[in-house]
């Protein structure tokens, strides 16, 4: 077809899916599967457009995901996840490999696989989709250690799948010895690790010191380095995806300017990924093959969220335990197992051994595709209930204060934008009790739709947003205090808060 009408159909399609996120918003339900329905819709059996290439859709499906754990990333809240980290790793390591062998073992019989059919099944399904995850989680009232955790497994243990997936799919000696595979592993994520670590602190270094003479420039590098951090992982034979996630995490907590449009950009495209990469999977499905896969995908399934999933939550937990590294309360392993979100995810590893023509590989895409969408209808709508049943919500959760810089260069001055949210203990706070440094003033204050220049004893409410001027020099300052007085109120240095 001509290229004009290729571009009027991708936009219509990119339309449509924007359209269905606001029917699907109210649901709890990720828009996931009205992207795949509109590309069943549009495949073979629907409208005729015909794809059928696994390596193709391995390759785009791979750099999608990479997009979609940038922005999940950039839009990490470091503060709160921190604590998290230690039981978060686990989950995504031992967690991920309990979860592999589990499932295995429970379905290696009934679905009548052999073993290493059956480990590439478990590895294909064992990681937690991000993208699904931060769409329905972000909206729940959760304690942060319970959201940090499961923000942090699901940026972590993609890395992991994606490994066992591949070396499996290969069939040599490293998919058949285990204590190979194991450290194959090991420093695939070493390396991931370090480059995401050191591109990131490098990045953030350097764009906090040069002066960009666009904004709009400052979201293209920042989501440029953590692509390239993606990049060099693979080139250097590391896990491209951990590489990318830490990186990401890095430049998302590192102050810089411009922090408000670059999250925006981040989303825009991780949407746009989202969207072409289910719309993709849609099309490579025939939907007169999946009645054939609905048994067994349910088999798979449910013996995945009712015995795969919470044995790897309570194995974790509890060398987390021995560990000392961290303890996960009865309740919260219980919605931990159920929470276990997948998405893009599981279907996209499903293609790398189609790609690499392992036996079976087409049936077990299927199968994914066919528990992809039945449990996410069954799962994603009962979080609420399941939260709010095993009392692990907490509606008093404060929003951590978000700190939004512009650069003034002619002045040798930044602009700091802070919005009071529900929770800080700003609000009450009079400006002279600020006790900003003496180089940084509140210039302006917006409530409820009005700018007003405050006075020493103006009160901030929640919802203000205030316009704070600082020189370069003090900025970092500035925002440790107003961090610190939201943590801990006016008195915050009695109590050692220092806004960190």
């Amino acid at each position: 077809m001509h290229l004009d009408v290729w571009l009027l159909l991708g936009a219509g399609v990119v339309i449509a899916a924007i359209v269905s996120v606001r029917i699907a918003h109210g649901t709890g339900l990720p828009s996931l599967l009205i992207y795949l329905g509109l590309g069943l819709l549009l495949g073979e059996d629907g409208f005729g457009l015909v794809f059928d290439d696994a390596e193709l859709a391995r390759e785009i499906g791979l750099v999608a995901l990479a997009v979609i754990l940038a922005e999940g990333g950039l839009t990490t809240n470091w503060r709160q996840v921190r604590p998290a980290v230690p039981v978060a790793i686990v989950l995504a390591t031992a967690g991920v490999g309990v979860s592999v062998v589990v499932l295995a073992a429970c379905t290696a019989g009934p679905l009548g696989l052999d073993w290493r059919s059956a480990l590439l099944l478990g590895a294909v399904l064992a990681s937690t989709d991000a993208a699904a995850v931060f769409s329905v989680l972000r909206r729940l009232p959760l304690p942060a250690r319970l959201a940090g955790t499961l923000e942090a497994e699901s940026g972590f243990n993609d890395a992991p799948a994606v490994i066992l997936v591949a070396a499996l799919s290969t069939g040599g000696a490293a998919a058949t010895r285990a204590g190979i595979l194991v450290l194959d592993v090991l420093l695939e994520l070493a390396i991931g690790g370090a480059i995401g670590l050191g591109v990131g602190f490098l990045a953030a270094f350097a764009l906090r010191r040069v002066a960009l003479p666009a904004s709009g420039l400052y979201p293209l590098a920042v989501f440029a380095v953590a692509l390239g951090a993606y990049s060099g992982a693979v080139l250097a034979h590391g896990s491209g995806f951990l590489g990318v996630y830490l990186a990401a995490v890095v430049l998302g907590n590192a102050g810089l300017p411009h922090r408000a449009a670059t999250r925006g950009f981040a989303e825009g495209a991780a949407w746009l990924a989202q969207i072409g990469l289910f719309v993709m999977l849609g099309l490579l499905a025939r939907p007169d093959e999946l009645p054939a896969a609905l048994v067994p995908g349910l088999v798979a399934g449910f013996a995945l969220i009712l015995v795969a999933r919470p044995a790897s939550v309570v194995a974790s937990a509890l060398l987390a335990r021995v560990a000392r590294i961290g303890a996960i309360p009865w309740r919260e392993q219980a919605f931990l197992s159920w929470a276990g979100l997948r998405g893009a995810v599981p279907i996209v590893l499903a293609t790398i051994p189609w790609a690499a023509g392992v036996p079976g590989a087409k049936t077990i895409f299927n199968e994914v595709f066919v528990i992809v969408i039945v449990f996410t209808l069954v799962q994603g709508p009962t979080l609420p209930l399941a939260a709010r049943l095993l009392k692990v919500t907490d509606p008093g959760e404060a929003h951590d204060l978000d700190v939004e810089a512009a650069p003034l260069e002619e002045l040798k001055s930044e602009l700091l934008q802070v919005t009071v949210p529900p929770g800080s203990r700003l609000d009450g706070v009079e400006i002279f009790e600020l006790r900003l440094p003496s180089d940084a003033a509140v210039t302006m204050i917006v409530r409820q739709g009005r700018a007003f220049v405050p006075e020493p004893s103006t009160r901030l409410l929640t919802g203000d947003q205030l316009l704070v001027v600082a020189t370069a020099a003090c900025r970092e300052a500035v925002e440790r205090r107003l961090r610190a007085v939201s943590r801990s109120g006016k008195l915050a240095g009695w109590y050692g808060e220092r806004g960190d």
